[in-house]
């Protein structure tokens, strides 16, 4: 136990609808994690995630990148955007931007993604598709920080499902997605509560450094 006196502080980021960021702070109201949502930012004005936030109470603002000249330009604003927030642990939820070297330096250990794929496999975009172009037999998603390699930052946990015969995209993803709503807050739960820590640029997990991720099989208790 970290024996925090405060609940951790987290900023979340998005693109559009923002189901993982709902996911998290429904847990932190819930009081299921010890966190608390200091702000969502978005980086396009037409986020729907950023309604969304604010039906919950939260504080939420877009910062359009297209307004900026250059990404350098518009990290330097996230970045102050986010320092006036003061987050101990920064989520991307659905954040659809490559995010610089030195702006991720900013944040070595506090900053958290989710990606749709059991990683190393298949990083980057459009994972369903490629996952069933390629006739893979399981799929699923992975909690891992970022460093500056795309994707390639220490996998703490993953969900597992094994990909049905004549399964389309949209019900993969469906699948997929049901599964970060389960992991993404545990995950961070583990940080609040200090079973998860950032050491020597690795993750530990209760003390020990984390050699491989967690991973969990849903295919016994997912719905549908």
């Amino acid at each position: 136990m970290t024996g925090r006196t405060a609940p951790l502080r987290l900023a979340i980021l998005i693109s559009g609808r923002g189901s993982n960021m709902l996911a998290i702070a429904r847990a932190c109201a819930a009081g299921a994690i010890d966190a608390q949502v200091t702000g969502v930012i978005a980086d396009r004005a037409d986020a729907a995630g950023l309604g969304a936030a604010r039906g919950l109470g939260l504080e939420a603002s877009a910062l359009p990148a297209r307004d900026f000249a250059s990404r350098a330009a518009f990290e330097t604003a996230l970045g102050a955007r986010l320092d006036a927030l003061r987050p101990e642990l920064v989520i991307l939820a659905g954040f659809m931007r490559i995010l610089g070297a030195g702006f991720v330096a900013r944040y070595p250990g506090r900053m958290l993604n989710i990606h749709p794929s059991l990683l190393p496999a298949y990083r980057g975009l459009h994972t369903h598709r490629r996952v069933l172009e390629a006739g893979e037999r399981l799929h699923g998603c992975s909690v891992h920080y970022v460093t500056e390699e795309l994707d390639g930052g220490p996998v703490v946990l993953q969900g597992r499902l094994t990909v049905r015969a004549g399964e389309d995209e949209q019900a993969l993803s469906a699948r997929v997605q049901a599964i970060e709503h389960n992991l993404y807050p545990r995950a961070i739960g583990w940080i609040a509560t200090g079973r998860l820590t950032w050491r020597d640029e690795r993750a530990w997990l209760d003390g020990r450094p984390l050699a491989a991720p967690i991973v969990e099989d849903f295919d016994a208790t997912e719905a549908g």
